[in-house]
């Protein structure tokens, strides 16, 4: 029995010859009941097995939004008296060869809308169409206002029904609203419960199915459809799901490929890839368990994790293999590379539980369950890839040849032979000359990332949804609808709560004027709609269309007899809250603030006691209380994820300089992650947030591995030179290894119709590949300065 060059753990071949008492009691339990434990997980993952065939991929509207916040807060306890202003789908029914005035084409629109009317989640009463009798027009004749449903009386399809029906509509303000500006389509609005008929959750998936089989049927027929919210993006999601596992697959199969590359070793191989797919199986199967679901925005989350299992197990195979080529047995090789790695491998594993968890602080359900999903995961993870892993190959060892092979580069050493190439140049980094380059570049590409990040905007960034291709299905039909209809779908509303009764107060009313007045001058807001606008129109009306008379005049009488013709989406049954709908060009962030803070400031001037202005319902609405949420979230979510990672770098290595060594890398990282966004003209929101706190709990990985090795081998009494090149070939060339092959297994995704992966995919693989080089570059030159080779260890490791 002699000693192996990597540190003092001697090589044993024969089993009589090692201590199996020796190693800490985790370690005794694990691997003097191997068997036990193989059992036991085999156990685990048939039963979780057979639960993830339970699992469900669903959404909810309200999960996507925060609750707690005071604008959603407001618009959840009106949400009743509030006609539409939620979750909602418009299909847009469009007759490509004339306009709307057309027997046919209403005939065909009557079937659409009659059908959508008994569509599952459809909430009947807010239901809107040409058809339905909410749609109404009001006029000034000479025996004063009248009104009435848009569609006349014994409508029967002939010339003179038709030309009623025009008049009507023009007369109906709803041009621009329900019929298009060309009068070549019109819209069939309807609002969305959270609950079916029979009380189960609305299934979106099901719901968007119903919508397209609408569409295929009906555009038979001679009409085309164009369909657009919430319901119907979601559905497009979940259809993707398809592609998402395809890249999966693909990544997969390309994280095998490169592991099998680096070993040629068939077996572990094998396993590697095998322990992290039942960190997987795990992870899915604990879901339904636990009563959660995957939605569209967690579907990410399993690739994660197996990434992550990917990055741990690797090394721990490495290790395994290298002690084997030394000659000691698969088993003591096992217990070695546990003892050496599982500190390290644990403390990244909880670095990234705490990437994670930090998302759980955000008041928006959907990333809470992302955030419980992929924690999930990660526990998944220390038994599969820390435990499981280095049981089972202490089971099946590695190929001899594989073995061998692991150790070319340490037997060159041993015969005096010059480094490899790539060694000796990543070992240059521990001398001063280049460290000190390393430093100035680094702290340069951080100047750079601070400045750049700085212009990263908060929310959506483009019209239409974000998370789809701008070719897509979905957003070419928001794209129609915007230019049919002269602003998009957006709608931002702010309530007005006054006491019962007293809405028509021509104080408030006129108080509504001035607010409807300043908006229609912001930029961004294409119309508007109040009780005060009606009253301007209907005295222009009763003055013989007169222009001059379009005033908002002070007398209680005119806005008395006005408001009890009114629509009642204007204003509630109870006289107690006015709407002010706000129509909008987009919903891009610097569109939502601008309006925000125009509409708190007026507030701020004009509230009493009685008279409130709220914001705010509309999806343009809780779009702005969104990115609120994510603003107030973000910087935060950061801090505390690189506190805990401080603390627990802190926890492992015993010293402070060891900690900035760690740090500093992943500080440039995240940064620089930032600019790109910014490049790419990505927003921070709910689809990307997650992302950036990932990018740090994940990135630490490497410099944890690298960083145990070094300093154990600084305190064997090696230089720092020696140190980290000790550290290169134990745990640095697979570091290099898991970066390379999971960055080239995500950038694939670019080529998904699913514009939210591409976007991942292009973050995570400059994550991995700038945390990789951050170890392997930053990591050598800032312990060049912080960590001195000729200090003793235990002075080192004390300060």
């Amino acid at each position: 029995m002699n000693t192996s060059s990597l540190g003092a753990q001697p090589i044993v071949r024969d089993l009589a010859d090692f201590d199996r008492s020796s190693g800490t009691w985790v370690e005794r339990a694990l691997f003097n009941f191997r068997g036990a434990v193989v059992v036991l997980c085999l156990l685990v993952t048939a039963l979780l097995g057979w639960q993830a065939t339970k699992l469900r991929l669903s959404a909810s509207f309200e999960k996507t939004i925060p609750t707690s916040h005071p604008f959603v807060v407001n618009f959840l306890a009106q949400q009743s008296q509030l006609q539409g202003l939620g979750n909602a789908v418009r299909v847009v029914v469009a007759n490509p060869k004339g306009t709307i005035y057309d027997a046919a084409y209403l005939d065909t629109l009557r079937k659409i809308s009659d059908e959508m009317f008994l569509l599952p989640g459809v909430s009947r009463q807010g239901m809107k169409s040409l058809w339905t009798p909410t749609t109404r027009w009001t006029g000034v004749t000479e025996d004063g206002l009248e009104g009435g449903p848009v569609i006349p009386d014994g409508y029967d399809g002939s010339l003179e029904s038709l030309r009623k029906l025009a008049a009507n509509i023009a007369r109906s303000g709803e041009i621009g609203q329900i019929v298009a500006l060309d009068s070549k389509s019109s819209v069939i609005f309807a609002p969305l419960l959270s609950s079916d008929s029979t009380g189960a959750p609305l299934d979106y998936s099901r719901f968007a199915q119903s919508l397209e089989e609408l569409r295929t049927r009906y555009e038979a027929q001679g009409v085309t459809m164009h369909i657009t919210g919430f319901a119907k993006l979601v559905g497009d999601l979940i259809d993707g799901v398809r592609y998402v596992l395809a890249f999966f697959a693909l990544a997969v199969a390309i994280a095998a490929a490169m592991v099998y590359w680096f070993t040629r070793c068939v077996r572990s191989t094998l396993l590697v890839v095998a322990s992290s797919l039942v960190a997987v199986v795990w992870q899915l199967g604990l879901l339904p368990t636990l009563g959660y679901a995957l939605d569209p925005y967690s579907m990410l989350v399993p690739f994660l994790v197996f990434a992550i299992g990917m990055s741990h197990g690797a090394q721990k195979m490495n290790g395994i293999m290298q002690d084997i080529g030394r000659g000691t047995h698969r088993l003591v090789a096992a217990r070695y590379t546990f003892r050496r790695l599982f500190l390290a491998g644990l403390t990244a594993l909880l670095a990234d539980a705490v990437g994670f968890g930090v998302l759980l602080m955000i008041d928006i359900q959907v990333i809470r369950e992302l955030a419980v999903a992929a924690s999930i995961g990660v526990a998944a993870l220390i038994f599969t890839n820390l435990i499981l892993l280095p049981v089972l190959l202490s089971f099946t060892g590695v190929s001899p040849a594989a073995a061998v092979r692991s150790l070319k580069t340490e037997e060159a050493d041993a015969r005096g032979q010059a480094k490899h190439p790539l060694w000796a140049f990543l070992d240059r980094f521990t001398q001063t000359r280049w460290a000190r380059a390393a430093v100035i570049a680094g702290a340069l590409l951080l100047g750079l990332g601070v400045v750049i990040s700085a212009k990263l905007s908060i929310g959506d960034l483009d019209p239409g949804a974000p998370e789809l291709r701008t070719d897509s299905r979905y957003n070419r039909d928001v794209a129609f609808v915007n230019a049919a209809y002269g602003a998009s779908s957006d709608v931002l509303a702010v309530m007005v709560k006054t006491p019962n009764s007293q809405c028509a107060n021509v104080d408030t009313i006129l108080k509504v004027d001035e607010l409807e007045w300043q908006l229609r001058q912001l930029d961004g807001v294409e119309s508007t709609n109040t009780l005060a606008l009606l009253n301007r129109r209907v005295l222009t009306g009763l003055n013989e269309g007169n222009p001059k008379w379009y005033e908002m005049l002070p007398s209680q009488d005119m806005v008395n007899t006005i408001t009890a013709n009114a629509p009642r989406g204007l204003y509630n049954d109870a006289c107690s809250l006015l709407t002010v709908y706000v129509y909008l060009r987009d919903h891009k962030a610097e569109t939502l603030t601008r309006l925000v803070e125009h509409v708190q400031s007026f507030a701020a001037t004009n509230d009493t006691e009685d008279v409130r202005f709220l914001l705010a319902a509309g999806s343009a609405g809780i779009e702005a209380a969104t990115n609120i949420v994510v603003k107030e979230a973000w910087h935060k979510m950061l801090w505390l994820v690189y506190a805990a990672v401080v603390v627990l770098a802190f926890i492992t290595f015993r010293s402070w300089r060891a900690v900035v060594v760690a740090i500093v890398p992943l500080v440039v990282t995240s940064f620089l992650a930032e600019a790109l966004m910014v490049a790419l003209g990505m927003g921070v929101k709910v689809a990307t947030l997650p992302v950036i706190a990932l990018g740090v709990g994940i990135g630490v990985d490497y410099a944890l591995y690298i960083l145990s090795v070094m300093l154990a081998r600084l305190r064997d009494g090696m230089t720092l030179s020696e140190a980290y090149y000790q550290a290169l070939l134990f745990t640095g060339k697979v570091v290099m290894l898991t970066g390379v092959t999971l960055a080239i297994g995500v950038i694939t995704w670019v080529a998904s119709p699913i514009k939210f992966q591409a976007d991942m995919g292009i973050l995570l693989a400059f994550m991995f590949l700038w945390n990789m080089l951050g170890a392997l570059v930053l990591v050598p030159a800032l312990a060049h300065f912080l960590l001195k080779p000729q200090r003793s260890a235990a002075t080192a490791l004390s300060t």
